[in-house]
């Protein structure tokens, strides 16, 4: 791997991280692993995002293709500083009084299950559930929910177009291996325990993070000056 791949990739990991933990696609994948299979939940979850991922790499890759590589570069440097101070504002003026992601997430989920509870031969439904076979299983309505939740919910997020930033500026493939990785991660830890973490993790902390983050890359992609 070249010194472009390596940055992209260790950057798309940094990014990702603290973008993803605790934002809205992770508690709804954390919520979902609490009711269903968690294979299935992580399936769905970690295939829309590695998709996205794949997608705004590739995004990333043709714009300095189709745009002179100096307008990218001033574009990626630009998004970098306005998510950056977006984030610290967002932590800044963040009211501990409000609700929280998790319990306007939960909220959304509790009533879209509405209806599905006491009706009867529901048994009946999850042992033929059971004795599907494997690869009917794969296209469970589980794992497609939360897929369509998860990609849905992460186009033109702030992730996805700076993943396309950091992609025009360093190695697409090192971009894509680092937020494919990271996801993962993050995938992981949501089926395994997420409702847990996002309840204890502050939103504050989590934004400065990003804030850091992101004003980082801005300042590095500054003093790169294209190069």
């Amino acid at each position: 791997m070249g010194l472009s791949a390596v940055e992209g990739f260790i950057k798309s990991v940094a990014m990702t991280i603290v973008s993803e933990i605790g934002d809205k696609t992770f508690i709804v994948a954390a919520l979902m692993a609490m009711r269903h299979p968690r294979r299935l939940v992580f399936a769905g979850a970690f295939g829309a995002l590695a998709m996205m991922t794949m997608l705004s790499a590739f995004f990333g890759w043709a714009a300095p293709n189709l745009i002179s590589r100096r307008v990218t570069h001033k574009l990626a440097t630009v998004l970098f500083f306005i998510f950056g101070f977006r984030s610290f504002w967002d932590a800044f003026t963040k009211d501990d009084g409000e609700p929280s992601e998790l319990a306007e997430v939960e909220a959304e989920l509790s009533q879209n299950s509405k209806g599905s509870k006491n009706v009867p031969g529901n048994k009946d439904d999850d042992l033929k559930k059971q004795q599907r076979p494997f690869l009917r299983m794969i296209f469970s309505p589980i794992l497609l929910e939360a897929f369509s939740v998860t990609f849905f919910g992460e186009w033109g997020d702030k992730s996805q177009i700076a993943t396309i930033g950091l992609a025009a500026e360093e190695s697409a493939v090192g971009v894509a291996l680092g937020g494919i990785l990271a996801h993962f991660l993050c995938s992981t830890i949501a089926v395994c325990g997420g409702k847990h973490l996002a309840s204890r993790i502050s939103e504050k902390t989590v934004a400065y993070c990003g804030a850091f983050v992101f004003i980082a890359f801005g300042v590095h992609s500054l003093l790169s000056n294209g190069h």
